[in-house]
């Protein structure tokens, strides 16, 4: 027998709290962050945190056409984000979304250039949505029957088949290139606007909107309620676990990650036909990685994703706007988003956990 004093600090594991306390905890630690970020603004440029915050307002919504960049630029990262979703939730790494992405978005150029002015609408947008997501699907396969078979390290083999993917785009832009010598596509005709998405309800990003709110929604039911979803949430669990309840881990593996890989593959369509109208090598922008950061801070919830892919770009934004209008480097708005990151990722802690602070009574262990 020995003694010693209890620890000041007790954790335990919540098993259920109440949905208005875990919102009370995040909108805490977004006042804090906002506060902290106040305090960082002031020591290291002197400024008004107020005034940054409305630079940062006006560069993401000040203007009608902001706002819609702000939003076509949210709804790309939130279709990516949905992309990545079942493969995460299955603990299958999918770090390739960058070149699934330029896969999906190469095959929609190429049905720009080769068919844009020859097919009626009608056919060619679902052709150009099916071929984007059917290209997307094969290459994300190709990992996952691997992992599926050899057990191969997917984190590594998605992230070679970005490098991959960008050559594709290059080799592309070869046989595309106009005008010569600008190694550039430029935009896809930009005289017929052959193979743009139209207008909806009078929309410029319209058809972009319903597409990706549509694909949330149907991925927030098929993970929630479908017998795909359950497996997935096994497969993650357990593989093990998975094979003695019967399920065929292979086929799960291979089947979620080609989805995954498909939902890509049209955010690719999304950017090409119906925002940047042209394809190159940085297409994805590095929206494939950030939106892992997506995924995770909405614990894999379609519609919690849509507030967090809207923060990123909104912050990403107005990064330009304070960088020209206080002279300042554009990553001081990463510094900011990096801060209140922090403490979005660090109250989840809370409201997974409770947390006891006990007083300095002696107590005895064995």
């Amino acid at each position: 027998m020995s003694k010693g004093k209890e620890p000041v600090f007790q954790m335990a594991k919540r098993e259920s709290i109440e949905s208005w306390k875990a919102w009370l905890i995040r909108l805490t630690a977004v006042i804090l962050s906002l506060i902290v970020c106040a305090v960082v603004i002031i020591a290291l440029t002197g400024l008004n945190p107020m005034e940054v915050y409305k630079g940062i307002f006006e560069g993401a919504v000040g203007t009608e056409r902001r706002a819609w960049m702000t939003i076509r630029d949210t709804l790309v990262l939130l279709c990516i984000a949905v992309g990545i979703t079942p493969a995460f939730k299955m603990r299958f790494w999918n770090i390739g979304a960058e070149g699934q992405v330029l896969i999906g978005g190469v095959t929609s150029a190429a049905m720009m250039i080769y068919l844009g002015n020859t097919l009626p609408p009608l056919v060619l947008f679902p052709l150009m949505f099916l071929g984007s997501a059917l290209a997307a699907m094969v290459w994300a396969a190709i990992p996952a029957f691997f992992k599926a078979w050899w057990n191969t390290n997917e984190t590594l083999f998605t992230l070679m088949m970005n490098y991959v993917a960008m050559q594709v785009v290059t080799f592309g832009i070869i046989f595309w290139e106009n005008p010569k010598g600008s190694n550039s596509v430029g935009t896809i005709n930009s005289a017929t606007k052959g193979g743009w998405l139209p207008r909806l309800f009078g929309l410029e990003y319209g058809w972009n909107l319903a597409i990706v709110l549509a694909l949330a929604a149907a991925m927030f039911l098929y993970l929630r309620y479908s017998k795909h979803g359950y497996e997935i949430s096994v497969v993650g669990e357990s593989g093990n676990t998975a094979r003695y309840a019967g399920i065929n881990v292979k086929k799960v593996i291979l089947r979620t990650v080609a989805l995954s890989g498909a939902l890509c593959g049209i955010a690719g369509f999304i950017i090409v036909s119906g925002a940047s109208h042209t394809i190159s090598a940085s297409t994805a922008g590095g929206r494939g990685f950030t939106a892992i950061i997506v995924s995770w801070l909405s614990k894999f919830n379609t519609f919690s994703m849509i507030l967090v892919s809207f923060f990123l770009v909104f912050m990403q934004k107005g990064a330009g706007q304070i960088a020209s209008q206080f002279n300042l480097n554009e990553n001081a708005s990463d510094v900011i988003t990096g801060i209140i990151l922090f403490f979005i990722l660090g109250c989840e802690f809370f409201i997974d956990y409770k947390v006891k602070i006990r007083g300095g009574k002696q107590s005895r262990t064995d």
